[in-house]
């Protein structure tokens, strides 16, 4: 009998004796279907994991349907992973299925009766820290891919990705992959499972530090009689038909949504409070820009008003600058040909990002041709020293603006913020409040009928 301790998490994976030589170079794309819907399941099971994560501060407990859904969602991805680059252990394609089947990858977690609230706390970010580490190893920058998403679990990655590499070289020359680098390669596969299945909360004991090499789990029976096991009444996970597991990834897809529209009309309601001035215009906030030549100029900007006047009038509204200086300064806007021919030959720096430190390209030349304030063809300007502004209303075409010192002399330094008057703005912020609001109420509401309608099947 073993003495090794055995594990709540049963991973398991037969390597078929007869494997394809080739198959593996093109397994990529055959498992193209399997990774879309993967991809759709994994959404319901990060927000499946935070419903369950509520419940277990509430009631200590792992709702019954949503584990089973859980689950499914890890056996499913750990056949793809098997057949794929996780293992490459079977060339028999995964069935599209969250319930436990006949396969040569198999994976299993014991109901937890309890939980602890306090681990729920901590276990998925401090306490799994260091196995998040050691996986780092075994997956390389994939591990955060892996945990969250099927795609890097199922293509590999690190030590994995290169060991499975080198079967798939060892199966094209000589048709066999070699048992001991199997073993190896589901110890490695064995230990990614039950650090995500910790993280998930689907167990309370910790993963243990140790490499269980080959196909069968330490302490467990043989395949043979685990499935006719897995045949009885402990695989309520077939209860999850199609319809309910359409209806709980929609909900979680729903809930997703309603989350970046809540972040999205909060920002927005936030900054239209925040950002504007005295005078109703919502302005970004002041950047500190210097040259030593002689302009400071921005990069062109592609204005089209062509559709319906409210877009740009009723949307966008009069456009703002202001610009704080302690020299008498210029600032105008004007079509880009018109600077580009006052500005030819002339020293100036092109502002190509903002921030603390913006970046500028810098362009060589001498002094322009007069200053600018004698120039004809500006859109909007204004002049002097402190506190300036200049109002425009935009217009067809290719603008830019430009900041100089009002005698045309080198050394330009000004603080400036761009704004609009944007009326609409914080309706839409309250819009995409309400659409979060109503998408937030009816995806839980999805995720519960699914999960009511499951557990009333396996009842």
């Amino acid at each position: 009998m073993s003495t090794v301790p055995l594990f709540p998490v049963h991973v398991r994976g037969s390597l078929e004796p007869r494997l394809s030589r080739w198959l593996w170079l093109v397994k990529w794309l055959l498992v193209i279907p399997h990774l879309v819907l993967l991809a759709l399941l994994w959404a319901g099971f990060v927000v499946v994991s935070v419903v369950a994560w509520v419940a277990i501060l509430v009631a200590g407990r792992y709702p019954r349907a949503l584990f089973d859904f859980n689950v499914g969602v890890l056996r499913w991805t750990w056949r793809v992973a098997f057949y794929a680059y996780g293992a490459l252990g079977t060339d028999r394609y995964p069935p599209f299925t969250l319930a436990p089947v006949e396969y040569p990858a198999e994976l299993e977690i014991e109901y937890p009766e309890r939980l602890s609230r306090g681990l729920a706390l901590v276990k998925w970010w401090l306490l799994a820290l260091p196995h998040y580490l050691v996986l780092a190893l075994f997956l390389g920058s994939g591990v955060w891919v892996a945990l969250r998403w099927p795609l890097g679990f199922a293509f590999g990655g690190g030590l994995i990705g290169l060991l499975v590499l080198v079967a798939g070289v060892a199966l094209a020359v000589t048709g066999r992959y070699p048992n001991g680098l199997f073993d190896f390669v589901l110890g490695l596969d064995r230990w990614v499972l039950r650090v995500i299945a910790y993280a998930a909360l689907l167990t309370d004991r910790y993963p243990p530090f140790r490499l269980d090499q080959g196909p069968q789990e330490p302490g467990l029976p043989p395949p043979s009689a685990e499935a006719g096991a897995e045949a009885g009444p402990t695989a309520p996970a077939s209860r999850w038909t199609a319809g309910r597991v359409a209806l709980l990834v929609a909900g979680s897809l729903a809930s997703l949504v309603a989350l970046g529209l809540l972040v999205a009309g909060t920002a927005m309601v936030a900054i239209d409070q925040t950002q504007r001035d005295e005078a109703g215009f919502l302005m970004t906030p002041g950047e500190r820009l210097s040259s030593t030549g002689y302009a400071i100029v921005s990069e062109s900007v592609d204005v089209s008003v062509g559709g319906p006047d409210w877009v740009v009038g009723d949307v966008l509204g009069i456009v703002k600058v202001e610009t704080e200086a302690v020299r008498p300064v210029f600032v105008g806007i004007a079509r880009e040909a018109d600077v580009a021919r006052y500005l030819a030959g002339v020293r100036r720096s092109v502002v190509t990002d903002l921030g603390q430190d913006p970046a500028y390209r810098e362009e060589t030349g001498g002094a322009p041709r007069g200053a600018p304030g004698e120039q004809t063809f500006w859109a909007a300007s204004a002049t002097g020293a402190g506190v300036r502004s200049l109002t425009w209303e935009p217009e067809d075409g290719t603008w830019q603006v430009v900041v100089m010192n009002e005698d045309a002399s080198p050394g330009v330094e000004v603080k400036a913020s761009v704004g609009a008057e944007l009326d609409p703005f914080l309706w839409i912020g309250i819009g995409l409040l309400v659409a979060g609001g109503l998408l937030g109420l009816g995806g839980p509401l999805a995720i519960a009928s699914a999960a009511r309608r499951a557990a009333r099947a396996s009842a």
